[in-house]
């Protein structure tokens, strides 16, 4: 790649960094949360939910818009409105201000996500889209690794306050660079002199559009069950750990850290390989290996901790992995003129999937009157029912657009 091409995938990564951690953050602190506001299982998952299902909103409003925008434009909008709900969560005294913050830093970042891969899609040609998703898809493991473990230790020295804090001060240069570094985004763009300045959505047109083509369907339904099957276990990890396994506060940031380290490394390598292989190929792999550490996680008896990472690095190793393909597939179900359309109804249907994900969760699981999980191997069934279920429809996706 060249070194244009690099600065690109840097600033877009550091920022995605950002917003991935600002929603990986609130799940692991659910065994902050719960007790701090005395809120049971069912009234966190909301405030989980409430992101997501909102991002999800935001962006189906965008999707009938963003394509008129030059995509920097639209990103700049978004990821401002972002850190300002980010750093209103920082300051929230209860929980219903809490999830208030949440449902405004969902509405911006529900324009997020598809911004990023259509920024990806419009200036990677697809022999170089799963490497290019592969850097992007690494913001995830860096989240991992260094955000949520040092968010954690922060929400330990301090408050759980803190970490919202630290992600909004470090949007800060991140603007700086996209202004900076990110060239305007245009290519998508009618000519000027075609009526763009007097364009007008037909809202029908653009649901049929994507809803009336099999192919974008079957690649929005394979986005959507991934997210779901994922996130189902994800919201109640760390009180699962800490009161039922018996792991300490200052023990658990460790997963998040291996497994994140283990999906840092395994993420070029895999970009790589779905390039050279063959995107669905390498999809099918990930997503067997992917299933059966959710097994482990969700029935797990008394074991050692390091045996707790060992499992934890090859789950979220391949449960990363499949995802890079997957969208790498994804995005071929379009032209550049709709992309970013298409993108923000894709964007739309994973934060639906992982609000939805979020909120079954809670209706599972309960507390006993010792505050431990129950019936959390329930949720992990449900999971590895439907992950394994998009097997087929990437295996569908593949065959339609023939994809290797």
């Amino acid at each position: 790649m060249s070194r244009k091409e690099w600065i690109i995938l840097i600033v877009l990564a550091s920022l995605n960094f950002t917003h991935i951690l600002d929603f990986m953050i609130m799940m692991p602190l659910g065994n902050y949360l719960m007790p701090h506001f005395h809120i049971n299982a069912q009234f966190f998952s909301w405030i989980v939910a409430s992101y997501p299902i909102t991002a999800c909103v935001s962006g189906l409003i965008a999707a009938f818009y963003v394509d008129r925008f030059d995509r920097k434009k639209v990103l700049m909008f978004a990821y401002s409105g972002f850190l300002i709900g980010t750093f209103c969560c920082g300051i929230a005294p209860d929980p219903v201000f809490l999830m208030a913050a949440r449902i405004l830093t969902g509405f911006f970042g529900g324009l997020i996500g598809a911004q990023v891969l259509s920024i990806i899609a419009d200036s990677f040609p697809y022999e170089k889209r799963g490497r290019a998703m592969g850097t992007i898809f690494m913001a995830f493991s860096v989240a991992s690794v260094f955000g949520v473990p040092f968010s954690l230790y922060l929400a330990n020295r301090f408050s759980w306050h803190a970490p919202f804090i630290f992600i909004a001060i470090l949007g800060v240069p991140i603007i700086v660079a996209i202004l900076k570094f990110l060239p305007p985004i245009r290519s998508h763009l009618a000519p000027a002199g075609d009526n763009a300045g007097r364009y007008r959505p037909d809202v029908r047109k653009v649901v049929s559009e994507v809803f009336g083509n099999r192919s974008q369907l079957v690649a929005l339904f394979l986005s959507g069950f991934l997210m779901m099957g994922h996130f189902l276990i994800i919201p109640f990890i760390n009180p699962y750990m800490e009161f039922n396994m018996g792991f300490s506060k200052e023990a658990t940031p460790m997963i998040y850290m291996v497994g994140g380290l283990c999906a840092l490394v395994s993420s070029s390598i895999i970009g790589r390989l779905a390039d050279k292989y063959g995107k669905f190929k390498v999809f099918s792999i990930c997503l067997v290996f992917s299933v059966l550490p959710i097994f482990f996680i969700t029935n797990m008896p008394i074991i050692p901790f390091y045996m707790v990472l060992f499992i934890f690095g090859f789950w979220f190793t391949f449960s990363t992995g499949r995802n890079i393909p997957a969208q790498a597939m994804i995005s071929t179900v379009v032209d550049p003129a709709q992309r970013g359309q298409f993108m923000s109804f894709n964007s739309s249907f994973q934060q639906l999937y992982t609000g939805f994900a979020s909120v079954i969760a809670g209706l599972i699981v309960v507390q006993d009157g010792q505050g431990r999980i129950l019936h959390y191997n329930w949720v992990g069934y449900l999971s590895v029912t439907i992950v394994f279920g998009t097997l087929f429809l990437g295996r569908n996706l593949a065959k339609r657009m023939h994809l290797k």
